[in-house]
């Protein structure tokens, strides 16, 4: 029955705009990017994979949170009186959810891949298919942090009732991960002092997906100049790039997990 409500919820988030839309926006700023960055440095055509995957990084980390955010809102708050009818079906309350997180979570996964699939296509017939692994891996982190935005805005929806209420809250969600969350880890850092500083940055790392996000990306593409302090203090805690990354691919995995346990604790106790 959970695949059942999922199939549904991917149909109807299918037939919705905001799948496309987020497809196009991937696919037309992946290939622009491509094109602008041999641009600003005389040359025609379009980059590399390896290239492009640094070029994209930080877009990746700004727009997916939000496109999650904004089509999870939509999804689980847009229609309330289908959701109640489910709810009063002869089903536990665990399965309905589910099957809606699945369905949200699977249109979400195909309008991201659907946006860099386009990208990957027009950088592999311009320039090879050179360094596709790192392009890859990063399109596997987009998708993992979608997943994990998308639970965050189950979560909201099951706390806010209200859609417009959890607009606002996803909103300052996305606020606090994307923006404040580094400025909030600096200034702790510039707080405590001795050897206590190195690791409260390492634990910091792993409270906010966007960061392992991008320090996974940095370990991939070999940029040691650009791990900042959480990269480096991962990798003398860790001792190595492959073990770093893998520690931070599981944690991602937790926090794709966390949110959904925690709105499903709050559904068991609300009354519907």
């Amino acid at each position: 029955m959970v695949l059942e409500i999922a199939r549904q919820e991917l149909t109807i988030a299918l037939r919705n705009r905001w799948t496309l839309i987020i497809a196009l926006i991937f696919g037309v700023l992946l290939v622009s990017i491509s094109y602008v960055g041999m641009l600003s440095e005389g040359f025609s055509g379009v980059q590399t994979f390896t290239r492009t995957t640094s070029s994209i990084m930080n877009l990746v980390l700004y727009l997916v949170p939000l496109f999650g955010l904004i089509a999870g809102t939509v999804a689980f708050t847009g229609d309330r009186g289908s959701t109640e009818l489910l709810y009063a079906q002869p089903l536990s309350r665990s399965t309905v959810a589910f099957g809606k997180i699945l369905g949200v979570q699977a249109s979400i996964a195909v309008s991201t891949f659907g946006g860099f699939l386009c990208g990957a296509v027009v950088i592999a017939v311009g320039n090879g298919v050179s360094g596709i692994g790192r392009y890859a891996a990063m399109v596997g982190f987009a998708l993992l942090l979608s997943q994990i935005f998308v639970g965050i805005s189950f979560c909201i929806s099951v706390i806010a009732h209200r859609t417009s209420k959890a607009f606002g809250i996803a909103l300052g969600a996305w606020f606090f991960f994307v923006l404040l969350y580094d400025l909030l880890a600096i200034g702790l850092g510039l707080v405590l002092r001795g050897s206590s500083v190195n690791m409260a940055i390492f634990l910091s790392l792993f409270g906010n997906p966007v960061d392992i996000v991008r320090v996974a990306t940095l370990l991939l593409l070999e940029n040691a100049s650009s791990f900042g302090v959480a990269g480096a203090a991962l990798q003398r805690f860790l001792g190595g790039s492959e073990v770093s990354v893998l520690v931070l691919v599981l944690s991602l995995f937790v926090w794709v997990a966390m949110p959904i346990i925690l709105a499903l604790r709050a559904l068991r106790r609300q009354d519907l």
